[in-house]
């Protein structure tokens, strides 16, 4: 019984706004950063972003936060951005970490696992210790009106007023990634942030597949349009390193923050003033291999190349 409670319990945080005043209305507009707990706080994407949803809700000691905001440009989603902070200190701590990481890791729509949507997916866990980062593809349309999951049919209610009042587009495909971490040793929260974008702001050519099995971003299906790859390799690098800062926003251990540094050119946990010549000249290696494998563009590589040896 506490265990089917406990699974009840995330579903609530999903569906149901709570009561707890927060700093941030609904139509409120945002620049430069956003501070949705004193933990969780992130710097915005250049542009002007608007707060459409916002949750909260307290049982028995469990709270939970979140945030939705948008960046809109001529009445079109171009980014969005998800925050979700649950505090689960001192509450059954035993039978939750069961449902936490049954949620997370054996989920039956979505999770930290291997999905054939997912581009990208690498995470770290030990006992109900988890860091997670993925990158996918998503059809926004379906994940608000029609998500496979039954339980979130009716998740998205601010949303959907928002958009319908404003009068407001959605693009047929966006690019996603999601960054989690949950430890009892660190405070015992789940940590959540989710960032979505158009590909057209990317620069992205044509898209002609609309439904996410046939989408040219599909990890199945991507090598057949190099052009679409390369975005998503764009992608890959801006998210990787919006990882690297969320692992550091929250205070994640050490021990558990992920192997990145294919992606990410500098490792901020060990950047100082104090580079060799050695560490420079790795990093423009690294900054080459991309450029060569289509990755950066020839000005992006200059402009790249300069800063580092600036």
């Amino acid at each position: 019984m506490k265990t089917f409670l406990l699974h009840i319990i995330f579903i609530i945080f999903f569906i149901t706004s709570g009561s707890f005043a927060l700093d941030y209305k609904i139509g409120s507009k945002v620049t430069g950063s956003f501070e949705a707990t004193k933990k969780l706080k992130i710097d915005l994407p250049p542009g002007e972003w608007d707060v459409i949803e916002r949750k909260s809700w307290a049982f028995y000691g469990l709270r939970a936060f979140s945030y939705t905001l948008a960046r809109v440009e001529k009445g079109k989603v171009v980014e969005a951005i998800g925050l979700t902070e649950l505090h689960t200190a001192g509450v059954y701590e035993g039978h939750l970490n069961v449902e936490i990481i049954k949620i997370f890791f054996k989920g039956k729509y979505d999770g930290c696992y291997e999905r054939p949507e997912y581009y990208y997916l690498n995470f770290y866990r030990k006992g109900s210790t988890f860091n997670c980062f993925l990158v996918r593809h998503q059809v926004p349309e379906k994940a608000i009106y029609d998500p496979d999951d039954p339980e979130l049919r009716n998740a998205y209610s601010q949303i959907k007023k928002w958009i319908k009042d404003n009068s407001i587009e959605l693009p047929k495909i966006m690019l996603g990634s999601e960054h989690l971490y949950f430890s009892r040793l660190a405070f015992g929260k789940i940590y959540g942030v989710s960032y979505s974008i158009d590909p057209s702001i990317l620069n992205s050519p044509e898209i002609s597949f609309f439904t996410e099995e046939s989408s040219e971003y599909h990890k199945n299906r991507i090598q057949n349009y190099p052009e679409h790859e390369k975005i998503m390799k764009k992608w890959m690098l801006i998210s990787a390193e919006r990882h690297r800062n969320f692992e550091k926003s929250i205070k994640a251990l050490d021990r558990h923050h992920l192997n990145l540094d294919k992606f990410v050119s500098v490792d901020t946990r060990s950047y100082n003033n104090s580079e060799t010549s050695n560490d420079i000249v790795l990093e423009i290696q690294k900054l080459n291999d991309m450029y060569k494998s289509g990755i950066l563009t020839k000005e992006e590589f200059e402009k790249a190349k300069k800063k580092i040896l600036n």
